[in-house]
């Protein structure tokens, strides 16, 4: 659920450039969702789907909501962790930082599965074989609108989802569009260069929208390496005796709502499970 701000001559765009929208299936993310409504910091967007939903003004919000009441340090380059006794520490950049009783991997699976390897290797079998696809998405910034009627764009042969950014519920500011590329174009075009990629997927969204498209007055390319999960239906992992764990939509399924729930369900068994260095 990330945003990010782009700058140009004509104003501030700031772009949705991960999940586009989330869905409600399970009660208890339907009540946490109704909560989000209720304070102005979600809204419903049908326009992609009947019962799709969007944060306001910007996909982040609710992530910014929902870590209000913590203490979170930011642009931590963490490279590892070291056990001390009944204690974990965060390795950054070389130093040891704090002690904590317990350690949650909110990371995609790839990204998991090296931490827990070196800890619990039972755990870290599940992301081990637990495998995402990538996406490239840009954003750009136009000095005036496309020619074009549609709002969204989906399901191409080169871009998986294109939509202008100000159709969305609380968008303001410039024409700005996100662009998506499909999994299996976005694998087969990993290693391009982000400017490379940038001029194929205006190229792209030129023949989709059958007229040319004006040269961006401002652009961001950005490169998704592990983007969508298959989903393992494992829901989270936990060693109690470690105090250590993971969670993320790879746990159960490729949505947002997926990702709660596996945070929910860990959490479940966190409290469940007394903490040694408490005993």
């Amino acid at each position: 659920m990330a945003s990010r701000r782009l700058e140009s001559s004509a104003g501030l765009t700031t772009f949705d450039f991960g999940a586009q929208y989330f869905t409600v299936r399970d009660m208890g993310f339907f009540e946490q969702v109704q909560q989000w409504l209720a304070k102005g910091i979600a809204a419903s967007w049908p326009l992609p789907r009947a019962d799709a939903f969007v944060g306001v003004p910007t996909m982040n919000e609710v992530i910014r909501d929902l870590s209000s009441r913590h203490k979170v340090t930011y642009s931590a380059l963490v490279k590892g962790l070291v056990r001390h006794g009944n204690q974990w520490q965060l390795i950054c950049d070389g130093h040891a930082h704090d002690s904590f009783d317990g350690i949650v991997l909110a990371l995609p699976a790839e990204q998991t599965a090296p931490i827990l390897t070196l800890h619990d290797f039972d755990l870290a079998k599940a992301a081990l074989f637990a495998r995402s696809q990538p996406c490239w998405a840009g954003m750009f910034v136009f000095d005036r609108e496309l020619s074009t009627t549609e709002d969204v764009i989906r399901d191409c042969e080169i871009i998986v989802w294109a939509a202008r950014n100000n159709a969305k519920p609380g968008r303001s500011g410039p024409n700005g569009w996100i662009v998506q590329a499909s999994p299996k174009w976005s694998a087969a075009h990993l290693e391009l260069s982000p400017e490379t990629v940038g001029a194929l997927l205006l190229e792209a969204l030129a023949d989709e929208i059958g007229a040319a498209v004006p040269t961006p007055i401002a652009s961001s390319i950005h490169r998704w390496r592990y983007a969508l999960s298959a989903g393992t239906g494992l829901g989270c992992l936990w060693n109690p005796a470690l105090q250590i764990g993971a969670c993320g939509d790879w746990l159960i399924g490729p949505r947002v709502e997926c990702a709660w729930l596996s945070g929910r369900r860990l959490a479940e068994r966190m409290v469940a499970a007394p903490s040694i260095a408490a005993e």
